[in-house]
């Protein structure tokens, strides 16, 4: 057991890692992609180098919820094993490959389409997690709960909020295909305006994102209550 948690232990770090790493590659390149100096073959180049950046932090946000149900039944925390972990690794995982492959068709319909499933698996998820927060917090399960194991549920919760802005983000990234369809075609100020104004939002909710996701790393790391 204790190799096992060690294991998903450092794969939960390497995803962690490529989450909060790619997240800031992503706004740090939003900054090319919005500046009008720039021609517009290079700004597409940026745009480029950001989506191939930003699947890396999708993957990892999506592998942390696996794994981190995974460690937790190894805690003791998480009721269910056996076929449901395997049950759940499978879906995970498909979820992933439909990711990916949204990525690599990216720049057709069939990519913003994929993109949009990807977003609408959002609005079960999120729900679903926040459920099972408040009422294992609230000693009702379906988490086990206890002295030294609420960090759990808490860590869960924030796991979900950064979802939700996680949600808001992708959605001005697969805005950025079509207005670029639009730009390609000549100068238009008012997609331009759009365009800076979702990045500017997406800036603000970058800066909660990585707030939320250090109180996710503390909560792992020392486990408080």
């Amino acid at each position: 057991m204790f190799a096992e948690l060690d294991v998903l232990r450092w794969v939960h770090i390497i995803a962690m890692v490529y989450w909060l790493g790619g997240e800031w590659g992503v706004f740090q390149t939003s900054y090319n992609i919005v500046n009008h100096r720039l021609t517009m073959e290079e700004r597409r180049r940026h745009l480029e180098t950001a989506y191939r950046i930003d699947i890396l932090a999708r993957t990892g946000i999506l592998m942390l919820l696996p794994l981190g149900l995974h460690m937790g039944h190894l805690f003791g925390i998480q009721p269910y094993g056996g076929h449901w972990l395997t049950l759940m690794w499978v879906v995970m995982l498909s979820w992933l490959a439909l990711t990916w492959s949204a990525f690599l068709t990216r720049e057709t319909d069939t990519g913003i389409r994929l993109t949009k499933i990807d977003e609408y698996l959002r609005y079960i998820l999120i729900p679903a997690i926040f459920i099972v927060c408040i009422t294992s917090l609230l000693g009702y399960g379906p988490l086990n709960t206890g002295p030294g194991m609420y960090w759990y549920p808490a860590k869960l919760g924030l796991y979900g909020f950064t979802l939700i802005i996680g949600l808001g983000l992708r959605y001005i990234m697969r805005a950025w295909t079509t207005r670029f369809r639009v730009l390609a075609l000549g100068p238009n100020p008012a997609e331009e305006a759009a365009l800076a104004r979702e990045v500017a939002f997406g800036r603000w909710m970058a800066y909660v994102y990585w707030i939320t996701i250090s109180g996710i790393c503390f909560l792992g790391a020392t486990k408080p209550f």
